[in-house]
Parts: structure tokens; sequence; C-alpha cells
């Protein structure tokens, strides 16, 4: 058995930060999440848009972030070119990222059991906050008739 059977799902971010706001504050709660072993990062990269539209990896040298050394040596080169490519194409110009991609370990038990009973994962995907909001926004009664549409899964991901 190899070490990709007990893996749990792997999953990845694009974090954009506007200018100026790339302050580390919310590293040591990611830090934390590695420490109590929910998750394990297994790449991360810093980016940065110009404000002429290019797209250079930033070395943790080049950010004054407090917490940044606890992250040094967690690029694993997983991350790479096309990774800045198309991060490229959805930040804002001035603006920073961080790309992680990182094993959901919490997850790892359930995903081996599945596995060793022959399931597979056939479909996922992540719920923006603001639809979720709207989802349930429209499954409130509407104003004195006491009734509402409810939300299906279909409305909460739309259609996905």
């Amino acid at each position: 058995m190899s070490d990709l059977d007990e893996m749990g799902p792997v999953d990845y971010l694009c974090i954009e930060f506007p200018r100026g706001s790339l302050d580390g504050k919310s590293l040591p709660l990611l830090l934390d999440l590695v420490d109590r072993r929910i998750i394990r990062l297994l790449d991360l990269l810093f980016v940065r848009k110009s404000p002429d539209g290019a797209v250079v990896a930033l070395d943790g040298r080049e950010l004054d972030l407090n917490g940044l050394g606890a992250f040094h040596g967690a690029a694993s080169g997983m991350l790479g070119g096309d990774d800045l490519r198309e991060a490229g194409s959805i930040l804002e110009p001035g603006a920073a990222a961080v790309l992680l991609v990182y094993e959901n370990l919490w997850a790892a038990p359930l995903a081996r059991s599945l596995r060793h009973a022959g399931a597979h994962l056939v479909a996922g995907g992540r719920i923006p906050i603001q639809e979720l909001l709207a989802a349930l926004d429209a499954t409130e009664p509407a104003a004195g008739t006491g009734t509402g549409p409810a939300a299906t899964p279909a409305s909460v991901t739309g259609g996905r």
C-alpha cells in the first residue's frame, strides 16, 4: 500500500490580498491548523501582480511578515509556472496572494475507509460564503406570507 492510499483529500486555495494588506496576521492561524494536524501543507507560494500586470513568485525574504519563518521549506515545487500564470489571470493589479496546497488530515481516515470499500469521489466543490448567504436569505419566508422558496443543493452550488 502506498502513502497515497493513506492520504486525505487534497485542496488548494488562492487567497488574494489587496495592495498593502498582506501583513502576516493570519499566518499564525494557518500554523495552528498545521500544529493541530487538521491540515498538512504540501506546497505554499507567495505571488504578487504588479500594476502593469506582471506576476512574480516572491521569496519569503522579500516579505516582511511576522511568522513567515515557520513556512520556510513548505514549498515542495508542486506549484509552478502554470499556477503562477493562472493566479495572475485572476489577481487584481497591485495585489499579492498566497497559493496553498494542503491535505485535509482530519478527513484521511474516512477517505481511506471509503477507498478500501471501493468508493471514489465523483464531484466536489466549495460554496462561496456569498452564495451560501444568498441561498439562506432566499429560504426566509416572504414578508407576511409565511412561505418562501426552499434552497436545494443545486441552488446553493449553482447547479454544480
